[in-house]
């Protein structure tokens, strides 16, 4: 079949196999172009499909020569019916890891149950015996909690009032004005809930006792701060909430680990274009400004180049993790330059519909945004047929 986008809001309906492949493959050359790091032997990502989940997922394969496992939930393929993108991520990064002579095998499923947990201990058991490495990187709007069934569902809200800022359609480039009302009590628990540490620690502490995590094993959940510009609606709304929360387990979770000297770390991330940050109002137009002011000053990463910087300098350095007086690794340190936020504060005052193409990114946002479902991909051939239908090489029933 010819499949084209369909998006409904910031989300993309369809997806595009080859697209897909053609971006796993770039991130792929990348990090080979880097060269090998002492890096990590056998890995396990949960939320390894997309994003900076599926860019570890790489790093860990393509510049450590290691194992991964995968954990993730997507669609998949049928018959005129195209998969989710994560599937086809999943199928082609397997293909060129199984060609290199990489082990790679995944699962696909709810990872905050326990029977995804279950399914994922015994494959380590079976195959790896023990990992170096667990990636956190689930995304999520909503989770149900394995021990009491109850399902929670996330909310995008400020806590401190309402809320007032510009923001930006990113599909049609108009600039207008958003209001968001504060959240209560329980849909700030229900943010935690989902996006906070627990499923992070539940999947620690499960296996730790299954005895699957090789002495001096390392964990890393991702998390994001910003700037003042989007704190209200981010860092000190219902998400920021659950960041803290996330952000506070890694010191439970490195207690655990201290008889085998392990250590958990979060790791704050640049604002990159996801499916997640194009839902969270005033984001598309902040990263639009600032993805202008860092490309400029030729310091502007994906999650690729973040990753594989986080591996290289941060994770895997000679001299220890670097980390802030939070314990946690800053790979958003060029994002939050003082320059840069000087910038982008005085462009973001004069951002309006008219002056954001000569001002803003948002050509650059778009592509991005598009190249998240295999779109816009340079060296694919959208007019032609395709098949849809794609196995995942790896994939445990």
């Amino acid at each position: 079949m010819i499949i084209s986008p369909r998006t409904r809001g910031f989300i993309c309906l369809t997806s595009h196999p080859e697209g897909c492949a053609q971006n796993v493959l770039t991130q792929i050359n990348y990090v080979k172009s880097q060269g090998l790091t002492d890096g990590p032997k056998k890995v396990l990502v949960i939320g390894a499909s997309t994003g900076f989940g599926l860019a570890s997922r790489i790093t860990s394969a393509f510049g450590s020569n290691a194992s991964t496992i995968g954990v993730y939930f997507e669609k998949p393929s049928a018959p005129g019916k195209p998969a989710s993108p994560g599937w086809y991520n999943t199928a082609a990064f397997e293909t060129f890891a199984n060609e290199a002579g990489l082990y790679a095998k995944s699962i696909n499923g709810d990872a905050f149950s326990n029977e995804i947990k279950q399914k994922t201990i015994d494959l380590i058991k079976a195959d790896l015996e023990q990992v170096d490495l667990v990636i956190y990187s689930l995304a999520s709007p909503r989770r149900t909690h394995p021990a009491t069934g109850e399902t929670f569902n996330s909310v995008l809200k400020p806590i401190e009032g309402s809320f007032s800022d510009k923001t930006v359609d990113f599909h049609t480039g108009i600039v207008s004005t958003v209001s968001i009302e504060p959240a209560n009590e329980e849909e700030i628990a229900n943010t935690v809930a989902v996006m906070g540490g627990e499923d992070w620690e539940m999947w620690i502490t499960a296996l730790k006792e299954a005895n699957l995590l090789a002495p001096g094993a390392t964990t890393v959940a991702y998390s994001y701060i910003g700037p003042a510009l989007t704190e209200p609606v981010y860092r000190k709304g219902t998400i920021g909430r659950a960041k803290d929360h996330l952000e506070a387990t890694a010191f439970g979770i490195t207690d655990l680990l201290k008889d085998i000297n392990g250590k958990a770390y979060v790791s704050v991330n640049k604002a990159l274009v996801t499916q997640a940050s194009s839902a969270i109002p005033v984001i598309p137009l902040y990263i639009s400004l600032l993805y202008k002011v860092m490309k400029a000053k030729g310091i502007h990463e994906g999650c690729i180049e973040q990753i594989s910087r986080l591996f290289k300098e941060n994770l895997y350095a000679k001299d220890g993790v670097p980390v802030d007086e939070k314990g946690r690794i800053r790979i958003d340190d060029w994002e939050m330059r003082e320059d840069v936020q000087n910038e982008v504060t005085a462009l973001w005052a004069e951002a309006t519909t008219e002056t954001l193409p000569a001002i803003g990114d948002l050509e650059g946002y778009k592509t991005d945004f598009f190249n998240l479902f295999g779109f816009e991909v340079p060296k694919v051939d959208y007019n032609a047929d395709v098949n849809e239908v794609v196995e995942v090489p790896g994939l445990q029933a």
